[in-house]
């Protein structure tokens, strides 16, 4: 059954909980040492715990999971169960969210991977593709989940990155003047589940990101698409 906030009867709200944490890579205490000291995220021992068929393709893979970890965080809460991070990345790729050619890999493709949420997991989802901050604190407020693009440095917002966007991590609403977000890879505790105020969060954010309204189903329609379609193309570390 659904939380309180996700029924499709109760009125919007602008924070969704409870949200459990998901990371992209199976071993969540390993992420400092993965960002941070040169760690090969392919040793990590908990490997097979993600679905994935062997080591060698979690090395692959794992570094471009963050919008499939985001997604499982999102069945996880609506739905209280979620397939495995390969399973939702298999989903993913047979809509073309994905694009690998040889040892490169394109991804997460926005529009593909609204496809693939509407029509596999039956959730309200559309690519916005031009969103301010404005923006997202009203898709917030009406009770949507952002997929947000932003820095993968934001899981140290003290210092300001080079450059914003390339990695997604999950916003589940906006309370006492803070957006609060899941990152799935974020390196502590604190900057997995993390708040920051719209300024500061702002300073890391690419402007762009994938919005989910788990109040509403969806059967069988194309996605939703505000502009352009963007590419969070960058591997996260």
């Amino acid at each position: 059954m659904p939380p309180p906030c996700c029924t499709e009867t109760s009125p919007p709200s602008s924070f969704h909980e409870p949200v459990g944490i998901v990371t992209q890579y199976a071993t969540a205490d390993l992420i400092g040492g993965i960002a941070y000291e040169g760690h090969d995220p392919g040793a990590d021992p908990a490997w097979k715990t993600t679905g994935a068929p062997s080591q060698h393709i979690y090395a692959r893979w794992c570094r471009h999971m963050c919008g499939v970890a985001c997604l499982r965080m999102v069945l996880l809460h609506h739905k209280g169960y979620a397939p495995n991070l390969f399973a939702l990345l298999q989903g993913a790729r047979h809509h073309g969210a994905y694009v690998r050619t040889g040892n490169d890999i394109k991804g997460l493709i926005y529009a593909p991977f609204v496809d693939y949420v509407q029509q596999t997991h039956d959730l309200d989802a559309a690519v916005q593709g031009n969103l301010d901050m404005d923006g997202l604190l009203a898709l917030l407020g009406t009770g949507h989940m952002v997929m947000t693009s932003v820095s993968k440095e934001i899981r140290k917002p003290e210092a300001d990155p080079e450059r914003k966007g390339g990695h997604l991590v999950l916003a589940i609403g906006y309370r006492d003047g803070r957006i609060h977000f899941r990152n799935p890879s974020g390196h502590t505790p604190e900057s997995r589940a993390a708040a920051l105020p719209p300024d500061r969060f702002d300073a890391f954010f690419g402007g762009r990101g994938i919005s989910l309204d788990p109040r509403r189903s969806v059967r069988r329609r194309h996605a939703l698409v505000t502009t352009t379609s963007p590419v969070a193309s960058r591997p996260t570390t």
